[in-house]
């Protein structure tokens, strides 16, 4: 693809500067390679940069196979970072292939980078992690997110959902768990790992599991966890690093209101994240969720989307009434330049799913559970698709070790004859 100079600067880019290539670079350090596990710049896939006076960014991004089935989520992933700096006016991707030089020089860093770099927390690479936030309490965000992790586990997915609302715990009760966490020894780890409690949903072919952290399996749920910022960021860093999650698909967290400590806590330690934006159809919701969106933003994370909750409520004579005003949600959603993924009406099945702990969104009827179900097939369809590890990457890292391995035995069985 050629690179095209714009005949004449934009409003945006004549309003900010265009970003330096060292901006871009640290930007698409954040987008990781999930089969390697590390970032595409560290693994050498960008070999070049082109920035024009106007921030029109070209990324060259050379891939190990040409056809590999990870270029839709690369190049995602890619656009959307880049997209982030405030000087960037248009991002796109030319792609290249690897010779056999550089595929070998990428599998010695990415089996480096494995040995040398353990991860900082236990969520796996390969997970797709998912932050559901609100600028604000009382807009249905713990109810968003237990339905919408039920709903994608029972698609046959492993679902981890993180309860990081420290004070606000409700997520064991709208699943209907009260197990108390335990911590027990775990191979390759010095010391315990607390172990999730575990859900299973679906049925046959597409059973799925929940694994479920929370502060409320720790404490009663009439208890007041009275703790300052420092503490909840401990607590979250604990349920990071310090629970054995296992193989993981999505990982679900339900993020508490606001833009404090946990929140830039989690950004630090899973750069990786997307966020989806809850709100009510209200005005003054709408402009509170702004700014946790503006946060992620800051953050350097990708905001994928905006869901509305309590869009409606219809009566039994079919007649239905905007309770809590309407518009709110594409109001937000265009605001921020992100889809809005659904409309989740009011419905008394929600709350009741949610006091019995069996979410709405498994076996539930009705146009909320119907809304619940659309957006999680939309998450793994577009927003976030589960990580291939079938892929191109995989395969070869798989055919180096057994190289490798096939080399040392040789090399083995030759020591023994002499």
């Amino acid at each position: 693809m050629d690179f095209v100079i714009p005949v004449e600067p934009t409003a945006a880019s004549s309003a900010t500067a265009a970003p330096s290539s060292d901006d871009v670079f640290s930007l698409l350090r954040a987008v990781i390679d999930p089969e390697l596990g590390a970032d595409i710049v560290t693994l050498g896939m960008v070999p070049d940069v082109q920035i024009s006076p106007f921030g029109a960014v070209v990324v060259t991004v050379k891939l190990t196979i040409g056809g590999c089935p990870l270029r839709a989520q690369i190049k995602k992933d890619v656009e959307s970072r880049v997209a982030l700096h405030p000087g960037v006016t248009d991002v796109r991707i030319e792609w290249g292939e690897m010779n056999s030089e550089e595929r070998s020089e990428v599998m010695l860093k990415a089996r480096w980078n494995a040995r040398e770099h353990a991860p900082d927390t236990e969520i796996p690479q390969s997970c797709r992690v998912l932050a559901i936030a609100s600028g604000k309490g009382g807009v249905g965000k713990s109810s968003v997110t237990v339905n919408l992790a039920a709903a994608v586990a029972a698609q046959g997915f492993t679902v981890g959902v993180l309860d990081a609302d420290i004070w606000g715990f409700s997520v064991p009760r709208l699943l209907g768990i009260d197990e108390p966490l335990e911590a027990l020894p775990v191979e390759g780890s010095e010391k315990p790992k607390i172990i999730p409690n575990e859900l299973t949903v679906g049925r046959g072919l597409t059973q799925g599991t929940l694994k479920v952290v929370s502060t409320g399996f720790l404490v009663g749920e009439d208890t007041a966890l009275m703790w300052r910022g420092l503490m909840l960021t401990k607590a979250v860093e604990q349920f990071l690093r310090d629970v054995h999650w296992g193989e993981l698909d999505y990982l679900f967290i339900d993020m508490p209101p606001g833009t404090g400590d946990v929140q830039m806590g989690l950004a630090r330690m899973l750069p990786r994240t997307d966020m989806l934006v809850v709100t009510t159809p209200a005005l003054a919701a709408q402009k509170v969720a702004a700014r946790a969106a503006d946060m992620a933003r800051r953050s350097f994370l990708r905001v994928s989307g905006v869901i509305e909750n309590m869009s409606s409520f219809t009566c039994d004579h079919g007649q239905a009434y905007a309770l809590f005003g309407e518009g709110g949600g594409q109001a937000l959603a265009d605001q921020i330049g992100v889809p809005l993924l659904g409309q989740v009406p009011l419905e008394p099945s929600v709350a009741a799913g949610g006091d019995a702990g069996t979410p709405v969104s498994l076996d539930g009827t009705g146009a909320a559970a119907d809304v619940f179900r659309s957006i999680a097939r939309r998450i793994i369809d577009d927003i976030a698709p589960p990580t291939n590890m079938a892929g191109c990457s995989a395969r070869m890292l798989g055919m180096v070790d057994a190289a490798l391995a096939a080399k040392d035995a040789e090399r083995a069985a030759q020591s023994s004859e002499s």
